[in-house]
């Protein structure tokens, strides 16, 4: 058996002491380094609390109806388009869905809810009144303006849900209609050059272009056959 002798015992003394002094200063290092990040992440507000997202239930829409008669549901509904210089226009479009025929097509810069109710006046002049009207969330459709007249009317007004525009598929496929057969193929330089010639069209539209989602008649032989 070997004895250690007494000096190697010192030296493995401070060896040890050296060691744990290098161990202490690299832990604290180590907690300053952890407050530092931390105080960062509470700078940065990474610290809150993320709360896990809810899957919203939403209720699946009923099948769109399909009105037997006139004036059971028109639908109306807003276009954007320009002018040839570049100024915004609005397009408001109102059919009935029974024979999806064209009942009206305003032009304007601006059509706030006096100019819808101005306009769905004047086509009720002629046309007579509509049970209800689908339409979606706009601000002109669900301004007190709005509703204060179709209750003074006595028609209902369905809104579609938001972000759900196949809700008002009829009058959604004759706004296509409009842009493809039209709208998107001319320049207008003014207000009254697009709204004589979507007058115009809509004329056309209602007597001499067949609709495949009539049967290939035109709306207008759908009305008359239903007389």
């Amino acid at each position: 058996m070997l004895w250690r002798h007494h000096g190697d015992h010192e030296d493995d003394n401070d060896h040890c002491s050296q060691f744990k002094s290098s161990a202490n200063e690299i832990l604290d290092l180590e907690a300053i380094r952890r407050q530092r990040v931390y105080r960062i992440y509470r700078e940065l507000e990474l610290n809150l609390r993320i709360k896990p997202r809810h899957r919203l239930v939403r209720e699946k829409p009923l099948p769109l109806a399909v009105p037997t008669a006139i004036n059971q549901s028109w639908s109306m509904d807003f276009m954007h388009d320009q002018l040839a210089d570049g100024r915004s226009i609005r397009l408001f479009n109102v059919i009935d869905d029974f024979n999806r025929e064209g009942l009206g097509i305003e032009v304007d810069f601006s059509l706030p809810s006096e100019r819808v109710i101005r306009s769905l006046d004047r086509i009720i002049e002629w046309r007579g009144k509509p049970n209800a009207i689908r339409c979606d969330n706009g601000p002109e459709y669900i301004s007190a303006v709005t509703l204060a007249w179709a209750a003074r009317r006595g028609i209902r007004i369905d809104f579609i849900q938001p972000g759900q525009p196949q809700q008002n598929a009829y009058v959604e496929r004759y706004n296509r209609t409009v842009r493809y057969d039209w709208l998107a193929h001319h320049l207008f330089e003014t207000l009254d050059e697009i709204q004589e010639f979507a007058t115009r069209w809509l004329w056309t539209y209602n007597h001499n272009r067949p609709n495949m989602a009539l049967g290939g008649i035109t709306p207008k032989q759908k009305l008359a056959l239903a007389a």
